[in-house]
């Protein structure tokens, strides 16, 4: 989880498009020295047949509208949605920003909440979430990233983490036990190999967007972590990717791929249909985002990230959400948050459509006790992190970024060159 130890590194996340669009965008936000302190709220705030608005990135779509729907049908208060395309959504913040047309209610990736916290995006509501008598079990990594000199500005909107699943029907085709999730890297790597000695046409061992940047890190990053390591340094200014666990992890794909148990495409896979395979029944075992489970028309494994030894960890991604510091309507925009925050929220709508949810209290509810799938995700989440660094977009997930050669000269080349690959990830963080 994110911790105080990367506060340094909180202070301004990289854009999705390119740092100066993201940069221009914010920079219009009127100056803004801290974040504007909402307006005195009741602990459930108002409920008076008002209409809120709330933009989203489309990737949450289908939770948003979920939340949105069950909120409005039992609620005076009316909220007016808006889906915004991945690739639009920070220059649509921006703009907004600048010219004081944020919508009441904002949703935002993880990793970009801490600079739109720092830019005074989000109002400060601090004595609210303070208030709620369950804060200690809401997901830390996500208050962690809306937190700045202090005060606190979102809470989790919906979470996605990496998890490792699998194929069980493959499983037991394989012989390998498909109750069984594997405890280590190798075991993950042997099972893929089973798979794939199985020689049935379009099935593979294992797939991954070998051309992806964000892909790998969402996949690859928790295994380092639960072998112990980490990814970088503090201040997210250093790679730490040239050390024993990262090489381990490179040293097992390679070895998967020479033994062509990865997917083909796998290796031009820029991200467009990097679960597609899986989706689709064709692969055996992948680390793959939570979100989807509910979707997978088969019976499927579900386990956390394992690392070298053993342990397990995950990428806690998702996004955030507070009120707007444009909002006149602070106290039923509240209304909203904390209903959703709620056991109604979390359990009826969020449980129930098989999303993880935000609060480690409710990990084990009616519909998890259904499906033990959902505790493991809901448990896991704990041991998970976030990694956030000024430069991120640039060193990580851009087309062509050092991580990207690195991978790449690792395992699809084997060179002997992570050393140097590493160095050139530190020179883009360190700018």
């Amino acid at each position: 989880m994110i911790t105080t130890r990367r506060r340094a590194a909180l202070r301004a996340a990289t854009a999705l498009v390119t740092a100066g669009a993201l940069i221009g965008g914010l920079a219009a936000c009127a100056g803004s020295d801290s974040p504007a302190p909402a307006a005195s709220i009741p602990a459930e705030g108002t409920d008076d047949g008002s209409t809120l608005t709330l933009w989203t990135r489309a990737p949450m779509e289908r939770q948003a509208k979920l939340l949105v729907e069950a909120y409005n049908d039992s609620h005076e208060n009316e909220v007016e949605l808006t889906v915004v395309p991945n690739d639009d959504y920070v220059a649509k913040v921006g703009a907004a920003a600048g010219s004081g047309g944020l919508p009441d209610l904002f949703a935002a990736d993880i990793v970009y909440v801490p600079n739109w916290v720092e830019q005074g995006l989000f109002a400060d509501i601090t004595d609210q979430i303070d208030s709620l008598d369950y804060k200690d079990s809401i997901n830390k990594g996500h208050l962690a990233a809306g937190t700045y000199e202090g005060q606190e500005h979102v809470l989790p909107f919906v979470l996605d983490l990496s998890m490792l699943m699998w194929n069980k029907e493959l499983f037991a085709e394989a012989g390998l036990d498909p109750e069984k999730a594997p405890e280590t890297l190798a075991e993950f790597a042997e099972a893929a190999k089973a798979v794939q000695a199985l020689g049935k046409d379009g099935v593979s061992g294992t797939s991954a967007g070998l051309n992806c940047g964000g892909c790998l890190v969402f996949t690859w990053f928790p295994s380092v972590w639960a072998s112990g390591d980490q990814v970088m340094n503090a201040e997210g200014t250093e790679s730490l990717l040239n050390g024993e666990a990262a090489q381990e992890v490179y040293s097992t794909w390679q070895d998967l791929y020479d033994a062509g148990a990865v997917a083909p495409g796998s290796a031009d896979e820029t991200g467009a249909t990097w679960v597609a395979g899986f989706q689709e029944g064709n692969v055996g075992i992948m680390p793959y985002p939570a979100t989807l489970l509910s979707g997978l028309e088969f019976d499927a494994g579900v386990a956390g990230i394992p690392g070298v030894d053993g342990g397990v960890s995950t990428f806690v991604g998702g996004d955030g959400i507070g009120i707007s510091k444009d909002s006149k309507l602070s106290a039923q925009a509240w209304n909203f948050l904390a209903w959703m925050m709620s056991d109604d929220a979390q359990v009826q709508v969020l449980a129930k459509d098989g999303n993880a949810v935000s609060r480690s209290d409710l990990a084990n509810n009616e519909y998890s006790s259904e499906d033990p799938r959902l505790v493991t995700i809901n448990e896991v989440a704990g041991e998970g992190d976030t990694p956030v660094a000024l430069q991120f977009q640039q060193a990580f997930n851009a087309p062509g970024s050092p991580w990207l050669t690195l991978v790449r000269n690792a395992v699809l080349e084997g060179t002997d060159t992570v050393d140097a690959d590493n160095d050139e990830i530190t020179a883009v963080l360190d700018q």
